[in-house]
């Protein structure tokens, strides 16, 4: 979604918000993954904490973005919409493990 929702940015942002933006949703996404691959919960609970790191990161990227008036209030509506449902998942996973330990 993000990658389809940058594409209306303004050319000179390719090199600056638009790749902070991807960067950062890819980091978020790219951490979950390599933390299920890790031998321990700790290990786990760790790389969702950089995670989480990287999805604020993009949080604030979004109202940049939105402030900037790169997108429309629907996009805006929706992309936001997309991140605050994303860091609820998480904070809401990284609770969980953290009061089963």
């Amino acid at each position: 979604m993000i990658y389809q929702e940058t594409r209306c940015f303004p050319r000179e942002e390719v090199f600056g918000l638009t790749s902070q933006i991807h960067r950062a949703a890819v980091s978020a996404a790219g951490n979950i993954v390599e933390g299920c691959a890790r031998s321990t919960e700790r290990d786990y609970l760790h790389f969702l904490d950089i995670s989480l790191g990287s999805l604020r990161a993009l949080g604030y990227h979004i109202d940049l973005a939105t402030r900037l008036e790169f997108w429309g209030p629907e996009v805006a509506q929706r992309v936001n919409a997309q991140y605050q449902e994303s860091a609820r998942t998480l904070t809401g996973l990284i609770h969980s493990l953290r009061a089963d330990t």
